[in-house]
């Protein structure tokens, strides 16, 4: 397959999808947002009117190119470095957002990584690495977000006093053998979401989680980018094709605007029927 490409024309292309402008005069952070699905989400919240903070850790260069794909079709966006597992680092990323943007209406914790590892030959360096970046920096990131909304109050640009869209995967459902640490964190942000979902919607805080299945980004390029890799990727998908960052960039739209205002501690599986395969026995 040939995986779409972004710039600054797919990015005017993008927002001709949203002529209403659901979320115009909101803001928004992505986490790990310079690449792949965090891309997907940072573009098309930009697309839907949302000023947007691009995230990352590496690759500076990848977020100002994203930026400026996006202040030149026109909406508002800065880059942040920060290592999400890092404590100090998320608290001065959201403190340099709200000076940039006045405060924030949508946080969409992304960032994630894999350290596979057969499990007997697991270091703890491996799995405190995919622990830290995958659970605890979904935690870090709601956290501040959840101070930032009481901090502001409500406004007229959105129904919710703020919006969190966690990054989870359909490994919090299917076990994943040879990737024991992922799904164990992805696990988690599972409870992660319904609990605190369940403690702070009655502050009209939606919280809700997104589960990609096989998405084509180029940080699993060889699992996709040849006819018999794609073959076999596709007997793991009941809808027979690999799905793309804009899928997850819509949905994440979608959960952050009014449209789903009605929505609280939902995970949406966006995974062209992954969840419905039983292939994961045998490590995927």
């Amino acid at each position: 397959m040939v995986l779409p490409s972004y710039n600054l024309d797919r990015q005017r292309e993008l927002i001709a999808m949203y002529p209403q402008q659901p979320l115009k005069g909101q803001f928004a952070l992505v986490t790990g947002a310079n690449s792949g699905i965090g891309e997907g989400c940072v573009r098309h919240l930009a697309a839907a009117g949302a000023g947007v903070v691009v995230n990352y850790v590496r690759g500076p260069e990848a977020a100002d190119a994203i930026v400026a794909d996006i202040v030149g079709s026109g909406g508002r966006a800065i880059a942040i470095m920060a290592d999400v597992s890092n404590e100090e680092q998320v608290i001065a990323m959201f403190k340099q957002a709200v000076a940039e943007f006045g405060t924030l209406d949508i946080v969409v914790p992304n960032a994630g990584l894999q350290q596979d590892s057969k499990f007997e030959n697991m270091t703890v360096a491996q799995w405190d690495l995919v622990m830290n970046v995958n659970l605890k920096g979904q935690f870090l990131c709601a956290r501040e977000a959840v101070r930032e909304f009481e901090r502001r109050g409500f406004r007229d640009v959105s129904r919710a006093l703020g919006k969190i869209v966690c990054m989870s995967s359909v490994h919090e459902v299917i076990p994943w053998a040879g990737h024991v640490n992922y799904a164990a964190s992805k696990g988690g942000v599972k409870l992660f979401m319904q609990s605190l979902a369940q403690e702070i919607s009655d502050r009209r805080i939606r919280v809700n989680s997104i589960a990609p299945g096989a998405i084509a980004t180029p940080i699993n390029k060889p699992a996709w980018d040849t006819d018999a890799a794609e073959a076999k990727l596709l007997d793991l998908i009941p809808y027979n094709r690999v799905g793309i960052p804009d899928d997850i960039g819509q949905a994440c739209v979608w959960l952050a605007s009014d449209a789903s205002d009605y929505v609280v501690g939902t995970t949406l599986f966006v995974d062209g029927g992954m969840t419905l395969c039983e292939g994961f026995a045998t490590g995927g």
